[in-house]
């Protein structure tokens, strides 16, 4: 059996660079000069329409921001699972002696 995936969401971390790419895509900007744009017209069904898919679009994000979140918690949950950790530099313990050694 291959450790690979197969899919780009077989793993947590290309579905966490997937979920990344879509908070980068929400364009909330955009749609917020629109809606700034459109109250100063006189079409009330625009102007609650772009409202609306201002609201959508925070949830999403908001959704996305959540997401995020918990694949970093599965992530981890894995790691410590199967321990996984990336190797880090081993600490040096020190002593009261090493306190005061400069460089």
């Amino acid at each position: 059996m291959s450790s690979q995936p197969e899919t780009p969401f077989d793993s947590i971390e290309n579905a966490k660079d997937y979920v990344k790419l879509l908070q980068q895509t929400v364009a909330r900007q955009e749609i917020a000069t629109d809606l700034a744009a459109a109250s100063e017209a006189p079409s009330d069904r625009r102007l609650e329409a772009l409202r609306v898919i201002h609201y959508k679009l925070e949830k999403l994000e908001q959704h996305l921001h959540s997401s995020s979140r918990t694949l970093n918690d599965l992530r981890s949950l894995r790691r410590l699972l199967f321990d996984e950790r990336v190797a880090a530099a081993p600490r040096v313990k020190k002593g009261p002696e090493s306190v005061y050694r400069s460089g």
